[in-house]
């Protein structure tokens, strides 16, 4: 007899392989339980090309989940059992769990973007469990070689994103959010090597064109993430240089910013030079 998560693998891959349509008699609630017990497996391709991939077409592009069954599901992923699933661990398989517990988590707040339906307080425990998540995750590795990606920094910058979009999003959070980015390019554990600088950029990136927050606050914080250029040299000292002067260049690079604002352009300029200590200016 099958065991439940050699069922699900089967029956994901027969989903998938059905365009994502549920057969007569199936229920989609039976899957997304399976789905949500094993959402941290160590298999990527159950984990990531399987439940992910069935999460994403679910909730964005074919919007089987109501807004309650929505509400449900993410309650349940911002719990002690997902999202925040033995935070602080580094090191062993709990971070899979926490990264793509995130994950639909941003594709939740990606419809609540499009077509409001949170409550304020639901929108606030999932604003306060990301951030915490944000700041409290020290298992930092991108790909593993045997379990594919884990990518902590980039699934949560990816949630993050949709979160200073929403509505009931304000300047106090956009600057939380800042903070929040600031503490994990200076994690003092991890030189980032997976692009998550890129994912980080592209929320500042947000909040700069949507007019999110006054500029001045952005030139400020740009300023600020360089002063560990002026830190004592040691390790920690060495990773907050590294991840933010690569952040600062991914930014720069993302578009136009000379054309499209004077001052945050030198403002990245600016701190550039004080994190590029080979620069010759």
């Amino acid at each position: 007899m099958l065991n439940s998560r050699t069922k699900l693998m089967q029956n994901l891959l027969r989903i998938e392989k059905e365009d994502y349509q549920l057969r007569e008699g199936e229920s989609l609630q039976d899957f997304v339980t399976l789905m949500l017990e094993y959402i941290g497996d160590p298999d990527p391709q159950l984990r990531d090309n399987l439940i992910y991939s069935t999460f994403y077409k679910w909730l964005i592009d074919s919007n089987k989940f109501t807004n309650e069954e929505m509400q449900n599901l993410l309650s349940i992923l911002i719990d002690e059992q997902h999202l925040l699933y033995h935070i602080g661990n580094a090191g062993d398989l709990t971070v899979l769990k926490r990264s793509f517990s995130v994950l639909p988590i941003a594709l939740i707040l990606h419809r609540h973007l499009k077509n409001p339906f949170l409550t304020v307080t639901e929108y606030q425990s999932v604003k306060n469990a990301l951030l915490r998540y944000y700041k409290k995750e020290k298992d930092l590795r991108g790909y593993l070689s045997v379990e594919g990606w884990a990518h902590s920094a980039a699934h949560g910058a990816d949630a993050l994103e949709e979160l200073i979009q929403c509505p009931e999003s304000d300047i106090s959070l956009q600057l939380e959010v800042l903070d929040a980015i600031k503490g994990m390019l200076h994690n003092g554990i991890y030189i980032f090597c997976d692009e998550e600088d890129e994912r980080m950029a592209t929320i500042v990136d947000t909040m700069i064109v949507k007019k999110l927050i006054p500029y001045k606050e952005i030139t400020d914080w740009l300023i600020g993430l360089a002063d560990c250029a002026e830190w004592k040299r040691t390790r920690d000292q060495r990773i907050a240089l590294i991840n933010s002067k690569n952040f600062i260049r991914s930014l720069y690079f993302r578009r136009d910013y000379v054309s499209f604002h004077n001052q945050l352009a030198a403002a990245l300029l600016e701190a550039e030079g004080k994190l590029n200590h080979f620069a010759k200016r």
